[in-house]
């Protein structure tokens, strides 16, 4: 099988809420007063290793605060490790924060090309593919508003609606299911059954166990940064499972 992701030595740090919260002003005084010290950072991914194959279905699992969500991120581009190299091959569709990329400014319709090409699709396919987009989405009455006239709920639905219509090489999922309302969600399941038929790469986050059990080939239990197990879904969350009950 061809290889389409790995990491190799992947270590993250990231700056803590009190140096975000440091301003320029206190910095200069404790300076000046002899009492500056080199804000701390946090470990938040501690040395990751693994690889996936073209077609796997992988489930990602963990306690909050875990690191899970920021390896999609670095998986995607859209963090750059400290240390380590991250390789992916092809398409990358990743459904993480939905809608984080929209201009609200601009109108839908100059969203959907704008996020399409920022996914790497060409702008004529994106241009092609407005229509169906806005039927997903059931935006159509809002093809010239601007994103910032949308609620959260329709621009996650618009977010979800430009990531799936394409069908990606690597499809990145972080708890993304719970959009809209029960309709809307039965549709997004649809589609997301469509794409699990096909030969799409898939990493999926979730607390959703059952749903890794039956979904997913391989599972990785990541704990505070680190990799503490990764095999069949049924052991590794096994794994899981009895740390938690003995914690």
């Amino acid at each position: 099988m061809t290889e389409v992701i790995r990491l190799d030595q992947v270590t993250l740090y990231r700056r803590t809420q009190e140096e975000f919260s440091y301003d320029l002003k206190k910095t200069i005084l404790t300076f000046l007063e002899g009492k500056y010290r080199q804000p701390t950072k946090k470990l938040i991914l501690d040395q990751i290793n693994f690889t996936v194959e073209a077609g796997e279905k992988i489930g990602i699992i963990g306690a909050n605060g875990s690191g899970k969500s920021t390896l999609l991120k670095v998986i995607c581009g859209i963090l750059q490790p400290s240390s380590g190299q991250v390789r992916v091959r092809g398409d990358i569709a990743p459904l993480i924060e939905l809608g984080a990329g929209f201009d609200p400014e601009l109108s839908v319709i100059d969203n959907i090309i704008l996020y399409g090409v920022m996914l790497g699709f060409p702008r004529q396919e994106m241009k092609d593919r407005v229509t169906s987009i806005l039927e997903f989405a059931e935006l159509k009455d809002y093809a010239w508003a601007p994103v910032k006239a949308l609620s959260s709920g329709m621009t996650a639905r618009l977010g979800f609606a430009i990531a799936t219509d394409v069908e990606p090489d690597v499809l990145i999922l972080d708890e993304v299911l719970s959009v809209g309302d029960e309709s809307f969600k039965n549709k997004c399941q649809r589609r997301m059954d469509k794409l699990w038929g096909h030969n799409t790469t898939i990493l999926v986050v979730s607390h959703g166990l059952e749903f890794i059990k039956q979904s997913c080939d391989r599972a990785i239990w990541l704990d505070r940064g680190k990799i503490r197990f990764a095999g069949s879904t049924d052991e590794t969350i096994d794994c899981y499972l009895t740390s938690v009950q003995q914690s």
